[in-house]
């Protein structure tokens, strides 16, 4: 993968985080390019990653082997239309992290015969340990596949999809899990909080009991479940706990927020194949 160029359209926050796993992963900064219209962010991406940084898209591509949209899912279908000349002759690979965009509907605005491979990466691929879910349209090869993957996998764990409807549930689960996990820690630090503790102890003991309970889930040859009984003695304090998160249905209000959450990302993507 080392001898690929990869340009990047857009150079927000994901970009970034992609560019950073990259050189981390060894890629030569030599063959990472950026178009970015903000000048300001444009040097910052120079000095921190010493990379091509252009202003205009069609030149940052010139002669990329992979293209990355990463631009506002509103924009998408613009600035695939300014591309799709250049990506046809260069016969580029695409690949999209724009929430909800449907790869037909970015093949479509490209003109119909490019190699599409949408991702749904999350934002903690900002600290190397994101969860990407990819899927492929037709016109991408087994060696583009592999070239997707190794690109994403510089950022954290990928998984396959071969049904695009399921990137919606995906965007419920991983692509806006973190706020939930987020909106946990700040219900517990507040409730520590509210019981005596000082701001900074209930802060550090929240966040480091999550990170632990995580670890220890990826590292455990066993499922969630059995590590929850593990900790849980009957008549014990974690019982106790647990007995009010099941009586108040905490397993029934995640199953709705999440189909809630996949309904809205299949709602984004009828409003945004419409462009």
């Amino acid at each position: 993968m080392s001898e690929k160029t990869i340009a990047f359209i857009g150079g927000g926050n994901m970009a970034r985080s992609l560019i950073g796993g990259l050189i981390a992963d060894r890629h030569p900064a030599t063959r990472l390019r950026i178009a970015e219209p903000d000048a300001e962010r444009r040097k910052a991406l120079i000095d921190d990653f010493d990379v091509q940084a252009f202003q205009e898209n069609a030149t940052a591509i010139r002669g990329a082997d992979v293209i990355m949209l990463a631009v506002k899912p509103a924009r998408i279908a613009d600035v695939a239309r300014e591309l799709a000349p250049h990506i046809r002759d260069q016969k580029s690979l695409v690949i999209s992290v724009a929430a909800g965009v449907r790869s037909a509907d970015i093949n479509r605005w490209l003109g119909g015969e490019s190699p599409v491979v949408r991702a749904m990466p999350n934002t903690p691929a900002l600290v190397q340990t994101g969860a990407t879910a990819l899927f492929a349209n037709e016109q991408v090869s087994e060696e583009q596949r592999n070239l997707a993957e190794s690109i994403l996998r510089a950022v954290g764990m990928v998984v396959w999809l071969t049904d695009e409807q399921d990137m919606n549930t995906v965007t419920a689960i991983s692509g806006s899990g973190p706020a939930y996990f987020f909106l946990t820690m700040e219900a517990m630090q507040a409730a520590g909080e509210s019981m005596g503790l000082d701001a900074r102890t209930a802060h550090l003991l929240t966040l480091e009991t999550a990170l632990g309970a995580a670890r220890m889930a990826l590292e455990s040859p066993e499922d969630v479940d059995k590590l929850k009984r593990r900790v849980t003695s009957p008549g014990g304090t974690t019982a106790a706990a647990i007995g009010e998160l099941e009586d108040g249905d905490l397993a029934g209000l995640y199953r709705r927020a999440l189909r809630a959450a996949a309904h809205r990302a299949e709602e984004l993507g009828n409003e945004l194949g419409d462009q």
